[in-house]
Order: structure tokens, then sequence, then C-alpha cells
């Protein structure tokens, strides 16, 4: 595993930064709406699970970032390593930064690290079947839904070979 130095990453409408322990009473009020939570396993998450998971306690296995729009907090995002060379991108925003072409922005910053900087071949999301919007964002950014071994949706990127 390759770890990373934590970069912000750039898009043209977002710009992504590492989550600190400084993120994590705006995190965990995020992770604790329902709203938020909707297509993120549901269920409203404690502050400590969020400080567990979400401020950057499991680097460098786990990437965190907040994504701004305008200096804004709007989102998190996060990627995992599952070797060196692949892995998965998990991105919910709140819900009125939903819609506005912020979501496919950050994954392509995401995606331009990943394949860039890191050198993947594939990235991988499991966005929810009744998210119907999530994966027509997903799409918009070059994933493809593949088959999964659950039956759970599964989607792809899989970058150009050099």
């Amino acid at each position: 595993m390759t770890p990373d130095r934590s970069t912000t990453l750039h898009g043209t409408l977002t710009r992504l930064v590492p989550t600190t322990e400084a993120d994590l009473d705006l995190l965990a009020g995020w992770f604790s709406s329902p709203d938020f939570v909707a297509y993120w396993g549901g269920v409203p998450l404690t502050r400590t699970e969020v400080a567990a998971k979400y401020v950057g306690r499991r680097r460098p296995r786990v990437q965190s970032y907040l994504v701004l729009a305008e200096g804004t907090p709007v989102g998190y995002a996060q990627f995992w390593y599952a070797d060196e060379a692949e892995g998965g991108i998990d991105l919910v925003l709140q819900p009125d930064a939903q819609g506005r072409g912020l979501g496919p922005d950050a994954t392509r910053a995401l995606l331009a690290h990943l394949g860039g900087e890191l050198g993947w071949r594939r990235v991988t999301v499991d966005p929810v079947r009744e998210n119907v919007r999530a994966v027509r964002a997903w799409e918009k950014t070059g994933f493809r839904q593949v088959p999964s071994e659950t039956g759970e949706p599964l989607m792809e990127f899989r970058f150009p070979s050099s």
C-alpha cells in the first residue's frame, strides 16, 4: 500500500481537504441526520462512530475528505485501498448541495489523484440501488455497472492502460 500524503484535491467546482479532528463536530452533526445518511447505511451515527471512521484516524488505508464548494463544507468523501493499485470511493453530499454537479466534480478530482498520483488501475463504488441520482452522477464520471458477488449494485471505473 502506498501511503497518501493527505493532499488537498482540486476540482473545478469543489476542493477536497483532508479531514482532521477539528472537523468532528461538523461531521458528527451531518452523520446524525437521517437525510444525510439516507443512502449511507440509512442509520444515523454516533459521535464516537464518526470519530473512529471519518476524521482521519484510519489513514493511510482510508483517506477522508471534506468536500468544499466556494469554501463551504458541503459533503464528505473518502477513498480506501483494496491493494496498491485499486480500491473504492464513497461520497455523500448535504441534500441542499445535490443536483449542482458537485458530486461528479469531486469524483473527477478524486479520480485524477487516484489514477495520476497514485497510479491506480481500477476504482469501485457501491451505490444504493434506490439512489438513482447517485448512480447517474457516477455514470457521468465514467463509472459503469458490473456484476457483483452479492447482487447489490457495483460500479467500476477503469483507467486507460498506458
